[in-house]
């Protein structure tokens, strides 16, 4: 293993663990967990270890440089509380947000070997935390957790880099929600279609819980891809399946009796305005059509048994106290999920650990589902997937009325190795929000990568009184949630690693609400963010203004008072500082308190994994990308099918939409003859 940090950063790491922990019954020591963050970078592609190496050499300056090294780990504390933790500087508060790196090294423990070598993990035992394996099932309404890879693609679907065709018929980038769905329209009107992806293929064989490993393997710079100021954190699949393969499930129409708060924006009427008139009837079918192909339903309550009921029943209690009309029509629902069908082989075994892949075969994601169907073997022409490849730039040429036409795809492989892609009838760019602006943007597109959209997620964590072990890392990650209208609150717990990053404090205080894993519930808020952002030198840049802000401390404030209602006894918000709300605080002593402590972005952790926007369909080349059938304006052949097509923010969960506007682009259109 080439280790990614060198002797300095190392040194730093380590330093940083000691005041960290300072004082604490440590599990590991802060040697093993420079080690552990030394394997765990040295998974991660691209340029985000060297990223965090800088971030480091600014901490040891920030710190007092060869000072900090001899300071003892007291004096330690005091200078990160004074220079981080307490900071107004922004550039400081960014770097404080590296303090997850350091939670990572230490939860993220894995002794070297399978889930069985680690049943007596030291850090799992501390928390008193079972691995699947370890879980007793023995009761008759339980599930018993069993791997079942029949879903698994086959090897030969794949195609080798050292047999990269010339040419297909159709190149589809992007093997995610609207890559896949497309990739399977295509094949299915005869045409030889190839599949790129830039991530590797991990099928649920390959897939474990060693959570650190997962996640830098899985998701785009390890889960640590920020937007251009660092304000807000982008979850993102970097995987065969993309985004599909590490996410939820959760399958939500963005119009839906009886699972949309009736008083929500009406979508279809917002981009009808915008110049965008998406026939409600016709995505309604395509809706419809990919649920049928996913077997999507509404999730079992044991699956979800404790902290879904939490989130329901805490806000039953508030609406029923509320005089607001919006709270008193607010949905509360169990998700509808992508789980199907329930039978002993395929139903979710409710694991918790839907966000580093499924290793038992359960989810169908896009791997499981339309990419398996795009690749039959059952058909003349099966699709190929050409993984660890990244389309760079569409080659064209032009016509004499000046119209583009697609004649091929720049790809960079894995070793660096640049290699051309004839394109026979066409290209359907399908890499997500940010990949398929920077590809259009590279290829001479104008207007690509404006008017992004995010919905940003807050977690709320609550702790429950002493005797009262929730356990709710044994079900699933994502039970329940609310529409209010303007903003959704989810249920949503996380393995220890990933619950780390998200439980809010510092020091033995962080320690302390850690021990107390058994025992905590969580919620998160989604906000939308509609078109703030742009792509800007391959990244995205996003200012959230006061109009978010505001929504976000009112959210915040109300799933506080929810925790509060249903039990808790102290909630700990995601805010840089970790304060802490205590029970017997009043409504409006809790809204003053998110008054005073959220100010900008960097005062509170924000995190999206639902970019969308940045190619809108519009009817005028001048106001969008592509066109009502989804075709890049100006040009012939070349067709958008993924979530950066949607004209503005959808507010819920874009999975399913991204999937029905692919089908309502290609499914049986015949775009390529």
């Amino acid at each position: 293993m080439q280790k990614p940090f060198n002797p300095l950063q190392a040194r730093m790491l380590k330093a940083l663990a000691e005041a960290m922990f300072h004082g604490t019954p440590m599990a590991i020591s802060p040697s093993q967990m420079v080690e552990n963050l030394q394997e765990h970078f040295s998974n991660i592609d691209g340029d985000k270890p060297k990223e965090i190496g800088l971030a480091l050499y600014g901490l040891f300056l920030i710190l007092g440089g060869p000072f900090f090294f001899l300071a003892p780990p007291k004096l330690r504390q005091t200078l990160i509380r004074r220079r981080l933790q307490n900071s107004r500087v922004d550039l400081f508060q960014d770097i404080a947000r590296t303090k997850g790196v350091i939670l990572a090294g230490y939860y993220g423990h894995w002794e070297h070997g399978d889930e069985e070598a680690n049943f007596d993990n030291p850090i799992y035992q501390r928390l008193k935390y079972q691995l699947p394996a370890q879980r007793d099932r023995s009761a008759p309404d339980e599930l018993p957790i069993k791997r079942e890879a029949k879903r698994d693609l086959k090897t030969e679907v794949f195609v080798g880099h050292d047999a990269i065709p010339e040419a297909a018929d159709v190149i589809v980038i992007g093997s995610g929600a609207g890559g896949a769905v497309a990739a399977a329209s295509v094949a299915d009107e005869g045409h030889e279609v190839l599949i790129l992806e830039a991530g590797h293929n991990y099928p649920s064989s390959r897939i474990t819980h060693e959570e650190a490993r997962m996640t830098a393997r899985l998701f785009k710079d390890g889960a640590l891809q920020t937007t251009k100021d660092r304000d807000v954190i982008i979850f993102q699949g970097r995987v065969v399946g993309g985004s599909t393969v590490i996410n939820n499930g959760i399958c939500l129409r963005m119009k839906h009796a009886g699972l949309v708060h009736p008083q929500a924006e009406d979508v279809y009427k917002t981009w009808a305005s915008l110049g965008a008139p998406i026939s409600e009837s016709e995505l309604t079918t395509s809706y419809e059509a990919v649920e049928g192909a996913l077997e999507v339903s509404e999730i079992s309550a044991i699956s979800g048994r404790n902290n879904g009921p939490h989130l329901i029943n805490g806000w039953n209690k508030y609406a029923a106290q509320s005089s607001d009309p919006m709270d008193k029509q607010a949905i509360t629902a169990w998700f509808q999920k992508n789980y199907g069908p329930k039978t002993p082989d395929s139903e979710c075994v409710y694991c918790g650990y839907c966000n580093t892949g499924c290793p038992y075969g359960r989810k169908k994601a896009m791997p499981e589902s339309f990419l398996t169907h795009a690749t039959s073997t059952d058909r003349d022409k099966p699709a190929r997937i050409l993984d660890g490849a990244e389309a760079t730039e569409i080659i064209w040429k032009v016509d004499d009325s000046g119209t583009r036409i697609a004649e091929a795809v720049e790809v960079t492989l894995r070793d660096g190795r640049k290699r051309k892609i004839a394109a026979r009838k066409g290209v359907v760019v399908a890499a997500g929000a940010l990949a398929s602006s920077n590809l259009l943007i590279n290829s001479g597109i104008e207007n690509s990568g404006d008017g992004i959209s995010l919905n940003i997620a807050c977690p709320v964590v609550a702790l429950m009184p002493e005797g009262q072990d929730m356990n709710v890392w044994n079900e699933d990650q994502m039970a329940t949630y609310v529409d209010r209208g303007d903003y959704l609150i989810e249920s949503h717990f996380q393995p220890p690693m990933s619950m780390a990053t998200l439980v809010p404090g510092w020091f033995d205080e962080h320690f302390r609400r850690m021990l107390n894993y058994n025992r905590l519930v969580s919620a998160g808020v989604l906000f939308p963010a509609d078109r703030l952002g742009k792509m800007d030198g391959g990244k995205l840049k996003l200012k959230i203004g006061e109009p978010e802000l505001a929504l976000l401390r009112r959210a915040l404030a109300t799933m506080t008072k929810v925790h509060f209602l249903n039990g808790a006894i102290e909630v700990y918000p995601a805010l840089l500082k970790g304060q802490t709300l205590r029970q017997g605080m009043t409504d409006a002593e809790i809204d003053a308190f998110y008054e005073k402590a959220i100010v900008e972005p960097d005062d509170v952790v924000l995190s999206s994994s639902h970019p969308h926007g940045g190619n809108a369909i519009n009817a005028d080349p001048a106001k969008g990308v592509v066109d009502l059938d989804q075709r890049v304006h100006g040009t012939t052949n070349v067709y958008v099918t993924d979530a950066s097509v949607m004209p503005s923010c959808i507010r819920v969960n874009a999975q399913l939409t991204t999937m029905a506007m692919s089908h309502r682009a290609m499914a049986g259109k015949k775009r390529f003859g």
